[in-house]
């Protein structure tokens, strides 16, 4: 089974509601998803997982200290994150406070790798970003940024075709004639 690394720093609580927004997202498409603050996860773990989405609050236009360490320390794994899915999500204070340049940030590291970048098409295109506390609508762009990568991992593994295939009886034919 897919597996799905949601990884994260939050010193208020708005960027970790975000991720649970996105880890119920995950899980509603069947795929396994562990999601983690930044400071309790390892660099080492990251070649474990399918797909690795990463949030950040931001500061000065950026991602936060604790993350662009993160990325820097995942230098160690230079291509081996190849083929792997990425997805990016932050919280900012105001509106144009710089969350699609923390998001872009977070999704070039991945390019850098060779990930394929899962973005959203409503909302924040380079990913969700949420101006404060997340409300109703911004949770569910989240959940939906979880649905969307959880779907193309299953697409990018093979899990997706390996779903039994609806049996048909000949009754049920015969009254899809009808």
């Amino acid at each position: 089974m897919p597996k799905v690394l949601i990884i994260y720093y939050s010193k208020t609580g708005n960027t970790e509601e975000m991720g649970k927004a996105m880890e119920k997202g995950v899980l509603s498409e069947a795929v396994e998803v562990v999601r983690k603050r930044v400071e309790e996860t390892h660099v080492d773990e990251l070649p474990g997982y399918d797909a690795i989405i990463m949030g950040s609050p931001t500061y000065f236009g950026t991602v936060t200290a604790e993350i662009k360490k993160f990325i820097d320390e995942s230098i160690k794994y230079y291509k081996r994150l190849k083929g792997k899915v990425g997805g990016a999500f932050s919280s900012c204070g105001i509106i144009g406070g710089g969350g699609e340049t923390t998001n872009l940030t977070i999704l070039k590291a991945m390019m850098i790798h060779g990930m394929i970048i899962q973005g959203t098409f409503d909302g924040g295109h380079y990913g969700p970003v949420s101006v404060g506390t997340p409300d109703g609508n911004k949770k569910a762009e989240c959940k939906e940024l979880g649905q969307r990568v959880a779907r193309l991992v299953k697409r990018i593994t093979g899990e997706d075709s390996k779903k039994k295939p609806k049996r048909i009886h000949k009754r049920d034919i015969a009254r899809q004639a009808l």
